[in-house]
């Protein structure tokens, strides 16, 4: 069933149907929580209130095919809120897991070096373009903020990891 088949029927109160949804979503969710909280309990304490939060209010989603992003959004807020109301460092500690990253334990160590330098905002928006691969757009409705704001915190981000690695940016076009 698509999935704005599944939200649609969540909508309506089939349990079994949220239960898939949040299942597809739950690598993406994991690897976002655990780049922005400490622990694996405090990574496990915020899927679990997202999860609560959005069946919650599941009847607000107004387009079903945005669905993933909406969870997004709500799970960066918990994360957000964690992070203020336990004054801790935002960390990211799993997300080498991915594809997309190096396959040498020293690059892996070097990337996440260079990422963890990185002040929070621009870290979050890293993870979630690079290794999660939402767009712009999904990052600034998950982020709510502008899409513009999202732009030019990657650039920063671009340009700061490029200092990290030394790197010309002109060069190797990454400007």
């Amino acid at each position: 069933m698509p999935q704005e088949a599944l939200v649609r029927s969540a909508q309506r109160g089939d349990k079994d149907a949220f239960v898939r949804l949040v299942k597809d979503a739950e690598l993406t969710m994991y690897r976002i929580a655990k780049s922005m909280v400490k622990t694996d309990e405090a990574c496990a304490d915020a899927l679990q209130e997202t999860i609560l939060k959005a069946y919650g209010s599941l009847r607000s989603v107004k387009e079903p095919r945005y669905f993933k992003t909406w969870l997004v959004r709500i799970l960066i807020n918990v994360c957000n809120q964690m992070l203020r109301t336990n004054r801790q460092v935002v960390l990211i500690e799993e997300w080498m897991d991915t594809p997309a990253a190096s396959t040498s334990s020293y690059d892996k160590v070097e990337i996440q070096e260079a990422v963890d330098s990185l002040e929070d905002d621009h870290r979050v928006i890293v993870t979630l373009y690079y290794f999660h691969d939402l767009s712009i757009k999904e990052i600034a409705q998950s982020l709510d903020i502008r899409e513009g704001t999202v732009k030019s915190r990657l650039n920063r981000a671009r340009g700061k990891l490029a200092r990290f690695f030394g790197v010309n940016q002109r060069e190797e076009g990454l400007s």
